[in-house]
């Protein structure tokens, strides 16, 4: 092989090819390249860059292609090369050329790093997040709240195809189980409820004081502490305000600022925090807490509270066998019916009935013979 001088390098390597990109342009260049005392690299004969070994560094690539750069050349140069003789010939020169890649040490620093990132994800949702939540729970403005609560109650509507309960009598018994239970719980009168003529059994409270009950849920109840209860329980989300708790929760956090600010966007984000609402389920914790009130609500009135968990257990059927209850969503039924039982044991029902037969049985009837 000829050096630039035209002298016989005896110890050259005979040219082979190669592709190369100078890093001053995006042509793709057919190289030949020689291996002397320096990789040359020369295109037509012409002598396009000398990299010297020590400053040949490998670049990412394909298998079956190796990719160089230069210390010493434009920061976008390289040299690609296939030929597997000239590969190792090239490597067995370049002592440096594996410096900067990931060793054994930088690989388990990336991943030391990836599980430290990991963690710290999900100790942020686990603690972080809830904790933001009920540091910016208090700051949300009621007037806020109740608009939310508004679209909710739409949306709640469309969801469940169900439209209010009205008979009067029935309307009646209901306002006069909610005011007792409302008045025992401490709450004021701007709580509003309701009876939605819907199939699925099921009680659920709104933002803005809001508390609406199904017929679906009327039906399998026997008798008026069944659904005080559940009322009650309703009433105890409404008190610690779960509702929107759970929105900051589970992420509605840039929808709220954006409300509170005056976002353009605000009725959309309102919009979709309600269907968010309406979608989820409260916490474990919230779930426990709104059983005490209830239970607290109910003996205060000299009423039991396990007939809550019976019309509960009588719903969902035993959730044991779903999944273990220290790691549900929500405590098991017959768990909280196990609460609720006990709880009754020290606290025998001295009240009188909170509704009368007559009551119960227009309240059964609230949605008329064979509304659905």
């Amino acid at each position: 092989m000829e050096t630039d001088s035209g002298q016989t390098n005896p110890a050259a390597t005979p040219a082979q090819g190669g592709v190369f990109f100078d890093g001053a342009s995006s042509r793709r260049r057919q190289v030949a390249l020689k291996l002397s005392d320096a990789l040359e690299i020369r295109e037509d004969g012409k002598l396009l860059a000398r990299w010297a070994y020590a400053d040949i560094r490998r670049a990412d690539s394909p298998s079956g292609l190796l990719r160089l750069s230069c210390l010493t050349a434009p920061q976008l140069a390289r040299l690609e090369i296939r030929d597997a003789q000239l590969i190792a010939a090239l490597v067995a020169r370049c002592d440096t050329l594996e410096e900067g890649q990931p060793n054994g040490k930088g690989v388990a620093a990336i991943v030391g790093w990836s599980l430290a990132a990991a963690v710290s994800i999900v100790l942020v949702v686990l603690f972080g997040v809830p904790l933001a939540a009920d540091r910016l729970t208090p700051l949300v403005p009621d007037s806020f709240e109740r608009r939310l609560g508004d679209v909710a109650e739409a949306q709640v509507k469309v969801l469940f195809d169900g439209k209010p309960c009205s008979d009067a009598a029935g309307q009646a018994a209901f306002e006069k189980l909610v005011g007792k239970l409302r008045e025992t719980a401490g709450l004021d009168n701007s709580v509003q409820s309701g009876v939605l003529a819907t199939p699925v059994p099921n009680a659920f409270a709104l933002p803005g004081g809001k508390v609406f009950l199904s017929k679906g849920l009327l039906e399998k109840a026997e008798n008026p502490d069944e659904i005080a209860g559940v009322l009650a329980h309703e009433l105890g989300h409404l008190r610690h305000r779960d509702s929107m708790r759970e929105l900051i929760h589970n992420g509605g956090t840039s929808f709220l600022i954006g409300l509170l600010f005056g976002d353009i966007t605000g009725s959309g984000a309102l919009i979709f925090a309600s269907r968010s609402l309406v979608t989820s389920s409260y916490s474990r914790d919230a779930e426990t807490n709104a059983d005490s009130f209830a239970i607290e609500t109910m003996h205060r009135l000299g009423r039991p509270a396990k007939p809550m968990g019976e019309l509960m257990f009588r719903v969902t059927g035993k959730e044991g066998g779903k999944g273990i209850s220290i790691v549900s969503s929500h405590p098991l039924t017959e768990d909280r019916l196990a609460r609720m039982s006990k709880a009754d044991a020290g606290s025998p029902a001295k009240g009188q009935p909170l509704l009368s037969l007559a009551e119960w049985q227009a309240l059964k009837g609230i949605c008329g013979p064979g509304k659905v």
